[in-house]
Order: C-alpha cells, then sequence, then structure tokens
C-alpha cells in the first residue's frame, strides 16, 4: 500500500504547486496567503508519504484530498483534479490493502513449508 499512495501522493505534490501558480494570477487572493496554503499542503503530501501505513495516515490522506477539492472554490479546475486525485487515493488504499493481504499470505505459505534437507550429491567417493 505504501509504494501506491506515496505515488499519489507526489503526484498531489505537483498538482497542489502548480495550482498555487494558477491562483497566484488571481488579484483577489494574497499571494502570501496562496503560498502558505499551498507549502503546507505540499509538505503535508510529502509527510504522508511516510506516515502512509502509521494509524491514522490514510485518514490525514483523505483529509488533503477533502482539501484539493475543496480548493475548487479558488481554483475551479482543482474540482476536476481534486476528485480525480480522490479516485486515485481510494485505488491506491484499496488495491494496495488487497497486494499487502497478497504478499502476507505468500510470505506465510513460504514459512510454513518445511525446509527441505540438502541432499548429499554422489561424488566419487560415495559408494
Amino acid at each position: 500500500m505504501r509504494v501506491l499512495c506515496s505515488s499519489t501522493l507526489i503526484g498531489e505534490f505537483f498538482v497542489i504547486g502548480f495550482a498555487g501558480l494558477v491562483a497566484m494570477k488571481d488579484d483577489s487572493l494574497e499571494m502570501s496567503t496562496v503560498w502558505w496554503v499551498c507549502g503546507v499542503a505540499m509538505v503535508l503530501s510529502v509527510l504522508l508519504c511516510g506516515m502512509v501505513t502509521r494509524p491514522g495516515g490514510v485518514q490525514l490522506g483523505w483529509a488533503l484530498q477533502i482539501g484539493l477539492i475543496a480548493s475548487g472554490f479558488f481554483v475551479p479546475v482543482m474540482y476536476v483534479l481534486g476528485a480525480a486525485f480522490a479516485v486515485l487515493w481510494w485505488a491506491s488504499v484499496h488495491y494496495g490493502r488487497k497486494v499487502d493481504d497478497i504478499k502476507a499470505r505468500w510470505a506465510e505459505s513460504q514459512g510454513a513449508q518445511p525446509a527441505q534437507p540438502a541432499q548429499a550429491t554422489a561424488g566419487p567417493d560415495a559408494a
């Protein structure tokens, strides 16, 4: 799950940065506010890469997704991009957990099999 979710979060990092550039062109928004909000969201997306498997990591990721969609009030294209990343986040969590379960079952089945003793090869001295 960590790899899929981290990939989504890194993609969001770049989208948030580009959305900040777009929001900067809006005269009704303060440039410092735009960059504080974008900067916090970008740092959060990077920090979440390491927190995904910890308790509350996925929930913080969902909070970031809601924030991305809500940013559509200021940059309308973010409604679409935020929704797309929310779907990617869901898929990353859902399929990442499935992959983790499959890996755990495979590792368990490998560990459950008794080790085969190495058979001595018959050499010229064996007889």
